[in-house]
């Protein structure tokens, strides 16, 4: 769970009345790419149908893009693999049907961590995403949205998912599988599922297992979008613009918002400041934090999808490699993959106690038994931002 566009993924700041125009006129009732809307550089493959844990799919079909060569010999392959809301754009301006710029620039390009002169790098929005992938706002068989009738996701099957998707693009092993968050949850489960099919993994920021204290936070965002009257439980994608579930969408995105930073850095950057010179202790004022929250959950609406936001989530809460596998030490130990395990100081989600757990239960890492620790003032979000700390980390990884 993460901000995932460089426009969310900077330092904290006050919002602007120009920030504030740009938001004005009513939201779809849902920002996923549809079908129709401009390409904008994804490429797509099918992938046929798909069994689940709890249902199946008949058709998949994933979206993605790729950065670099691919070597005659296909070594040179790294799957990356993004956060909740993210998607298939690394790098690049925002552009018709891509209503984000990439959320790792600074990391994927000609002489970065991810260098496309050496790398051939794949990244595949997940399945239930909002960006092209196969997800709830995709067209079922009967030609409507999938809406309410789209089935439970777990982590497991967008790795089932991602496997297939593997294979339909010839890629039978992968130099390295990269994601961070959500991203780095599959790339644990990968590593546990599919041992020899990575030669490397990196996990940023990620668990081993979702704990109670992260289901929760799970469930009380899901719940303020099923409040939502126009959620109209899950059947909205026909509502005129403004009719959709923005409302609760938004507020769902303000509680995670305050996970993904650490109080240190709200604190320091707001303090109990206004945002205008109207009075908010008993007035129409508001605290400039207050208003941070607003105007990064209505901006939120405008490119994610409330149907998505509920799976994806969920599938989070689904997350545990020791589920039907002797618990999570045992699992942990069929990691054969070169590791980089890595944690942020600052991070309240996931926090380093969640890396030790992995890094001391996995052989194969490239620090022994202990995770790589980064100091970040920005919480969770530090794996997206410290692009130096980041990078230099992940180069030592490929390096190996």
């Amino acid at each position: 769970m993460d901000w995932q566009t460089p426009e969310d993924a900077v330092p904290s700041a006050f919002v602007s009345e120009a920030d504030q125009r740009a938001l004005l006129g009513k939201p779809p009732a849902t920002g996923a790419w549809r079908e129709g809307d401009p390409v904008a550089g994804r490429k797509f493959v099918d992938i046929g149908a798909l069994r689940l844990e709890h249902g199946s799919l008949p058709a998949v079909r994933v979206a993605y893009r790729t950065y670099g060569e691919l070597d005659d010999d296909r070594g040179n392959a790294i799957l990356v693999l993004h956060a909740l809301t993210g998607d298939s754009l690394l790098t690049g301006p925002a552009c018709p049907g891509q209503p984000t710029a990439g959320w790792w620039t600074g990391m994927v390009g000609p002489g970065l961590a991810l260098d496309t002169d050496r790398w051939f790098i794949v990244a595949p929005n997940m399945l239930g995403g909002a960006q092209g992938t196969t997800g709830p706002s995709s067209l079922a068989p009967d030609r409507r949205e999938w809406g309410s009738r789209f089935p439970a996701l777990t982590i497991r099957d967008q790795v089932a998912m991602q496997s297939a998707f593997s294979d339909a693009i010839g890629i039978e092993r992968w130099a390295a599988i990269v994601g961070g968050s959500m991203g780095g949850m599959q790339v644990l489960e990968w590593a546990i599922s599919h041992p020899d099919r990575a030669q490397r993994i990196a996990v940023l920021a990620a668990p081993a297992v979702a704990s109670a204290d992260q289901i929760a936070l799970n469930s009380v965002q899901l719940e303020a979008i099923r409040m939502d009257p126009r959620f109209r439980g899950g059947d909205y994608y026909l509502a005129p613009d403004g009719e959709g579930p923005h409302h609760g969408l938004a507020l769902a995105r303000r509680m995670a918002l305050l996970n993904y930073r650490s109080p240190t850095e709200l604190n320091e950057r707001f303090a109990r400041s206004w945002q205008s010179g109207i009075d908010p202790l008993g007035g129409a004022g508001k605290f400039a934090v207050e208003s941070y929250l607003d105007f990064h959950g209505n901006k939120f609406v405008r490119r994610f999808d409330a149907n998505s936001y509920i799976r994806l989530v969920s599938a989070m809460s689904s997350h545990d490699v020791g589920r039907g596998r002797g618990g999570v030490e045992a699992a942990l130990a069929r990691v054969t993959a070169r590791a980089l395990i890595l944690g942020i100081d600052s991070d309240r989600l996931f926090p380093v106690q969640d890396q030790m757990v992995i890094a001391r239960n996995v052989a194969t890492g490239i620090d022994g038994r202990e995770p790589v620790v980064i100091g970040s003032e920005f919480g969770h979000d530090g794996f997206l931002i410290e692009g130096e700390s980041v990078g230099r980390e992940l180069r030592r990884l490929l390096g190996s």
